[in-house]
C-alpha cells in the first residue's frame, strides 16, 4: 500500500537551545523538582534581607537643592488643596482649607530659609 503523506522527520524530543548554559538548566530542573517534591524545604522562612529604605535622599545633594524641590513639592501641594477646597462646599471644605494653611505657612517658611542661602 502507498502512502500519500510522507513519515515526519526524526527529531530529538527535547529541543536543545545552544545558548542556554547547561548548568543553568541543570539548577532551574532542580529548583522545579524540589518545589514539588519537597516542600517542606519551602517552608523555612528564606533568610531577611539586609535593611535597604525604599526612599533615600541622595546625599550628595547640597542644602539649597534639597530646599528648592521642597519649596517647590509644598508649593504644588498648596495650590493642589486650594483647588480642591473651592471645588467643594459643606464641612468637608474646612478641613482642606486648614490643610492648605499649614501648607502655605510651611511654604513660606522653607522659602525663607531659602533666601537666606542666596544672600551674600
Amino acid at each position: 500500500m502507498f502512502k500519500i503523506t510522507p513519515n515526519p522527520p526524526h527529531t530529538d524530543p527535547i529541543p536543545q537551545d545552544p545558548t542556554l548554559s547547561p548548568q543553568k538548566v541543570k539548577e532551574a530542573t532542580d529548583r522545579a523538582l524540589d518545589y514539588y517534591l519537597r516542600p517542606e524545604d519551602l517552608a523555612a522562612p528564606p533568610p531577611s534581607p539586609r535593611f535597604r529604605p525604599i526612599y533615600l535622599v541622595d546625599p550628595t545633594l547640597d542644602d539649597e537643592t534639597l530646599l528648592v524641590e521642597a519649596c517647590e513639592s509644598l508649593s504644588y501641594a498648596h495650590a493642589k488643596a486650594g483647588n480642591i477646597a473651592n471645588s467643594i462646599g459643606g464641612p468637608e471644605r474646612k478641613p482642606l482649607l486648614a490643610l492648605q494653611q499649614v501648607l502655605m505657612m510651611n511654604e513660606l517658611l522653607v522659602n525663607r530659609l531659602l533666601h537666606s542661602f542666596r544672600l551674600p
